[in-house]
């Protein structure tokens, strides 16, 4: 749906977010990032001495890195917004009492930007819908009685993510966070089990969660996630990963809150990039039923135990900006 677009799958009279437009990270090799990200399935494009991220087939840029000394940091995060609810927008914020800022060094200056929770620096601009409009298209392939459904390695297809499903955050306190991310940007409480996790969906249509929300004693990234077809994707997706060397992760397995099939595979940097298959999807004219679940009902249906530091937050307690370098 483009910015510009009428009222068409839009709930009405309400001021929200409608996607996360992009993300941002600084990590200390742009050599190592292209790498893995370009393993992963993902289109890795230079850009001024940046590196930008895009799915296959799809003309929308998801993620910029750029090279710095250090610890890889999630920089900013970047939300978009219906062309008709900008300047709303911006005097809601105001009234919300949140500090604008500058933007990043390297970042765009377009839209508004403003100093969020945990002192993430947060973006908000007119952009196309890139939030799904409906559930996700998933296949599951079976073979009819007397014929092979083998795939041979040796011709095994690529997996190629077909755009973000979300973003996990770490941040300092959970329920404060859903409030202020709840008061800004519009977003709307999924489901949650405190006082570890929960999941936000935006209030124009989106999948069950398009940002999630992970307690740790710092701000970060925890994990992007990317959606793809099947769960044979989702499985291959990992198994490729591994062959390549990142053989560190979580998967196969289905979480229980959004209902996806997931694999995560450690970064270079100790956090994880999701292949997901089939999560939750909640229309702009649904109110979906939130509560707040048990521990052993938020997690995983099935699957492996997690490794003991796959809710480890390793980037740097230091929150000032890094000293960045150009290669």
């Amino acid at each position: 749906m483009d910015a510009n677009d009428g009222r068409k799958g839009r709930r009405a009279d309400v001021l929200g977010v409608h996607s996360i437009d992009h993300f941002a990270l600084a990590v200390p090799d742009l050599g190592e990032a292209r790498r893995f990200y370009e393993r992963f399935g993902l289109e890795v494009r230079d850009s001024g001495g940046a590196l930008e991220l895009y799915a296959k087939g799809n003309p929308h840029r998801w993620a910029t890195l750029i090279q710095s000394e250090g610890a890889k940091r999630l920089r900013y995060l970047s939300f978009g917004v219906f062309t008709d609810e900008m300047v709303a927008f911006r005097a809601h914020l105001v009234t919300q009492g949140v500090r604008a800022i500058a933007a990043p060094d390297d970042a765009d200056p377009d839209g508004f930007w403003f100093d969020g929770f945990d002192g993430l620096p947060v973006n908000i601009r007119v952009a196309d819908k890139v939030s799904p409009a409906e559930k996700s298209r998933f296949t599951f392939a079976s073979a009819a009685p007397g014929v092979s459904g083998a795939v041979l390695n040796s011709k095994a297809p690529p997996v190629h993510p077909r755009r973000l499903s979300h973003f996990a955050l770490f941040t300092t306190d959970v329920n404060a966070a859903i409030d202020f991310y709840e008061r800004t940007l519009g977003l709307r409480l999924s489901d949650k089990s405190e006082p570890a996790v929960a999941f936000l969906h935006g209030v124009h249509g989106s999948d069950h969660h398009l940002l999630a929300l992970v307690l740790s004693d710092r701000r970060g990234m925890h994990h992007n996630s990317w959606d793809v077809g099947s769960v044979t994707e989702v499985g291959l997706g990992g198994a490729t990963m591994a062959r390549a060397g990142y053989d560190r992760g979580w998967g196969i397995g289905q979480h229980v809150l959004g209902a996806n099939y997931f694999y995560y595979v450690r970064d270079p940097w100790g956090s994880y990039s999701e292949y997901s298959a089939d999560m939750d999807f909640i229309p702009h004219d649904v109110d979906w039923p939130s509560a707040n679940h048990a521990p052993e009902d938020s997690m995983f249906l099935w699957g492996p135990n997690p490794d003991p530091e796959f809710i480890q937050n390793f980037e740097p307690a230091d929150n000032a900006a890094p000293q960045e370098t150009r290669p």
